[in-house]
C-alpha cells in the first residue's frame, strides 16, 4: 500500500506537486497518468525518498521508504533505464544490488531469465538497446521479490512483443497481491492493463478512480451519418435541437438524438441515409479531454 497525503514539492517559485493525496492498493495495477510535466516523476521520487517533500507525507506499507535499510526487499522501482553504468555487465550490476540488499546471488540469474535477457548477462550494458535496458531495469525492480513495485514509463523502447510481455507481467504481479504502480503519459498504455487510475495535471489531482469510472467521466457519444442530402438533413436535425457538425464526404456528426431517431427523422423528410453509426469516444479521448487544461506545453506553443 502506498499512501500519499497532501504531498507538495516546490522548486524555488515553481510548484511541481501541490497538495496531492491518493492511495495505491495491493492486488491491483494502478496507472499513474498525466501530461508531460504533470509532476509524475517528481511524485515517484518522493515516494522513494529521493526528493524531499516541501510539505505533506508519503508512506509505503505504513512507513517512509527511507526507514527501510534493505529497500529492494520492500520496493522495486524502475525510474530511468539509462541511469546505469554502461561499463558493467548485467550480471555485475544486479549482483552489486543483491549484495547491498542481502539478496541471494542466485536471484540475479532468476530475474535475468524472467525478463528475457539471460543470454546477454555477460555483455556490457553500454551495448544494450533501449528495450534491453528497460528489461534490465525491470529485472532490478524484481530482484528483491518486493511487495511494492513502481515503474516510470516502462514501455519506452520495447517492441510489440515486449509491450505484451510487460502488460502480462504487471497483471501477474498484481494477481500475486503486490502493489503495482505504473506511470505513463499515454492512456493507450494503460487501457489494457490498469484496474485503477491516478490522474494528475500541473501537480494536482484530477482523478483517483477505476479505469471504467474514469472513462465514463469523459466519454461522449455521438452519431456519424453519411448522406448525399447533408444540408437538408442537417437542417432537420437542427430543428430537433441536435448539435450537427458537417464533415467532408457527406458526413454529419450529430450529438443529441440517437441513431434510431435520426433514421426516423430522415425517413419522415424523405432524405437518403447511406451510413448511420453510433460512436463512443475512446479512453484516450476521455483522457485528453479531462487533462486539456493541465497540458504544460501543447503543439505550437511558443514557450
Amino acid at each position: 500500500m502506498i499512501e500519499v497525503n497532501e504531498l507538495t514539492k516546490r522548486y524555488g517559485g515553481t510548484t511541481a506537486v501541490k497538495d496531492l493525496s491518493f492511495s495505491v492498493r495491493p492486488g491491483l495495477v494502478t496507472g499513474f497518468l498525466g501530461p508531460n510535466g504533470a509532476g509524475k516523476s517528481t511524485t515517484l521520487r518522493m515516494i522513494l525518498g529521493l526528493n524531499e517533500p516541501t510539505g505533506g507525507s508519503v508512506t509505503v506499507d505504513g512507513r517512509p521508504f527511507r526507514d527501510r535499510p534493505r529497500g529492494l526487499r520492500h520496493v522495486g522501482a524502475l525510474l530511468d533505464a539509462g541511469d546505469v553504468h554502461g561499463g558493467r555487465t548485467a550480471t555485475a550490476y544486479l549482483a552489486a544490488l543483491a549484495r547491498s540488499n542481502r539478496i541471494p546471488r542466485g536471484r540475479v540469474d532468476e530475474v535475468l531469465g524472467e525478463v528475457g535477457i539471460g543470454a546477454a548477462a555477460r555483455r556490457r550494458i553500454g551495448g544494450f538497446s533501449l528495450g534491453m535496458r528497460q528489461r534490465l531495469g525491470i529485472a532490478a525492480a524484481l530482484l528483491g521479490d518486493p511487495p511494492v513495485l513502481l515503474f516510470d514509463e516502462p514501455l519506452n523502447g520495447l517492441d510489440p512483443e515486449g509491450v505484451k510481455w510487460v502488460r502480462g507481467l504487471f497483471r501477474r504481479l498484481a494477481a500475486e497481491g503486490r502493489t503495482v504502480f505504473v506511470s505513463s503519459h499515454l492512456m493507450t498504455e494503460m487501457e489494457h492493463t490498469a484496474d485503477q487510475l491516478v490522474v494528475i495535471g500541473r501537480g494536482e489531482l484530477i482523478a483517483a478512480q477505476s479505469l471504467k469510472d474514469f472513462a465514463a467521466r469523459g466519454a461522449r457519444r455521438y452519431v456519424s451519418v453519411r448522406t448525399p442530402d447533408t444540408a437538408a438533413l442537417a437542417a432537420a436535425l437542427s430543428d430537433e435541437g441536435a448539435v450537427v457538425r458537417q464533415e467532408d464526404g457527406g458526413l454529419l456528426t450529430v450529438t443529441g438524438p440517437d441513431a434510431a431517431r435520426i433514421g426516423d427523422l430522415a425517413f419522415q423528410h424523405r432524405l437518403r441515409v447511406h451510413e448511420l453509426t453510433t460512436v463512443t469516444s475512446s479512453l484516450e479521448e476521455a483522457f485528453v479531454e479531462l487533462t486539456a487544461e493541465s497540458v504544460e506545453y501543447g503543439a505550437g506553443d511558443p514557450r
